[in-house]
């Protein structure tokens, strides 16, 4: 995912930009109002990360800038402005969320993954969600491979179809536990481990490389050919 970073607080900017790096994401860092503008103007990115209080221009002004400008790349506003009507405001002038600084990284993650989900069902009038030749039908909960149904339990579809919602993204063992099966899993379980195996059985057929890559030591990502 490419994800633009509207951030003047080098501290803050270069921690974001190092942990969704680590994630297998590709970021941008925008110092100030004006340069995010210009970049998120381009529509380049899938994601804008955007701080309010910025030099030059307001956060505010930027994020009604870009969806005047019919720009509608999903937005989380990181601010340390937490009051309610903020918050309020915030949504109402079009981000897709807001968080209060500070803010937990793992949050902030679940957070990216909620508002890229909600973008991916918006732009798909039949809910579903297609990657190569894989297929999940979102409403009859039914996962296809190259036309062909195959079935699936229920963890086994929330863990393909997290790796499809985003095709080549790294998914570390950690981030997958927590979104498939809550935060009070043990990190050294190998629960994942064993439904990534599973899923390679039922989706790979005949190919000489499976197509959910593993990253050793970091986790898993979906590769597409």
């Amino acid at each position: 995912m490419r994800i633009l970073i509207i951030e003047d607080e080098e501290r803050i900017a270069g921690f974001l930009s190092r942990g969704l790096k680590a994630e297998g994401h590709f970021c941008v860092v925008a110092p100030d109002g004006e340069a995010g503008l210009s970049l998120g103007l381009k529509g380049d990115f899938d994601l804008v990360l955007l701080d309010m209080m910025l030099p030059g221009l307001h956060g505010r002004e930027v994020c009604q800038q870009l969806r005047m400008n019919q720009i509608n790349t999903p937005l989380i506003i990181l601010s340390a402005m937490d009051s309610l009507d903020d918050v309020v405001a915030g949504l109402r002038m079009g981000a897709d969320d807001y968080m209060t600084k500070p803010f937990s990284f793992e949050e902030l993650l679940a957070r990216i993954e909620t508002v890229s989900r909600r973008g991916a069902e918006n732009s798909n009038n039949d809910y579903s969600i297609s990657a190569g030749g894989l297929k999940f039908d979102r409403q009859s909960l039914r996962f296809f491979v190259e036309g062909e149904e195959v079935k699936m339990t229920a963890k086994e579809l929330a863990i393909i179809e997290l790796l499809m919602s985003n095709p080549g993204t790294l998914f570390s063992r950690e981030r997958i536990l927590s979104n498939v099966w809550g935060l009070n899993m043990d990190p050294l379980t190998n629960v994942v481990d064993v439904y990534i195996g599973k899923l390679r059985k039922k989706i790979d057929g005949d190919r000489s490389e499976s197509m959910i890559e593993t990253v050793r030591g970091l986790g898993y990502r979906l590769k597409l050919d």
